[in-house]
């Protein structure tokens, strides 16, 4: 009887297991071979770390804000080249500035130099001048031909007393000398004045060059169009 009591096993038929198999596992199937598997409607634990993880901080993420952020590098890029092409405008005015005032200068000191050479010459020739017209004067109060001039100093140096026409001759030198020395020294003078004028005409040029480059250096501007035409 108990043998016929005894149901069949379906294939369908869920066996279930025996009271202490399972009561520890609470919310899952136990495994035959290991823990037991998490359901899916069960309340999810933390997540285990792996060990193969990188152990530094999370990569930051680019966040790109739209328009505004393009905006801000178009003006960005439109600014940057317009302050770097005024700075090359800027040096290039400032270099043609130098370059005018020291074309200026260098006029000054060729125009004064001229001046300088042609008063010295002017110089040399009126002393030579009044050298040669003394000296014929001089001369010309020994005899008045030049063979009577040459028997006149002969005579005078040979003669041992000095005769009153040789004293009246070397008063009449001494007198010539002086008067030479005299209008020598009038053109020296004269010609110290032409320099101090051509000196004083070169300093003011050059004055005038420096602050007329000041100004235009104050100004950002540049010299007249004359002079940048030869660029």
């Amino acid at each position: 009887m108990a043998a016929d009591s005894q149901e069949p096993t379906k294939p369908d038929m869920v066996v279930a297991p025996p009271a202490g198999d399972g009561a520890g596992d609470v919310g899952g199937v136990a495994s035959k071979h290991g823990p037991p598997v998490p359901l899916h409607n069960a309340a999810a634990g933390p997540p285990v770390p792996l060990h193969n993880a990188p152990s530094g901080p999370p990569p930051v993420p680019l966040v790109d804000n739209g328009p505004a952020d393009r905006g801000c590098t178009k003006i960005t890029k439109r600014i940057f080249p317009d302050a770097v092409l005024a700075k090359v405008e800027m040096d290039r005015k400032l270099s043609m500035i130098k370059a005018w005032e020291e074309s200026e200068k260098s006029k000054a000191e060729n125009k004064a130099q001229k001046k300088m050479s042609s008063i010295l010459a002017w110089e040399n020739s009126k002393k030579a001048a009044v050298e040669a017209k003394l000296r014929t004067r001089e001369l010309s109060s020994l005899g008045e031909t030049e063979t009577g001039r040459e028997f006149l100093i002969k005579f005078r140096d040979s003669c041992s007393c000095i005769c009153p026409w040789q004293e009246k001759l070397e008063k009449k030198k001494a007198e010539y000398a002086e008067k030479m020395r005299n209008q020598i020294a009038a053109i020296h003078k004269e010609a110290e004045e032409k320099r101090a004028l051509v000196e004083a005409t070169r300093h003011e040029e050059i004055i005038r060059s420096e602050e007329t480059a000041a100004k235009h250096r104050s100004k950002g501007t540049t010299p007249n169009k004359k002079f940048l035409g030869c660029f």
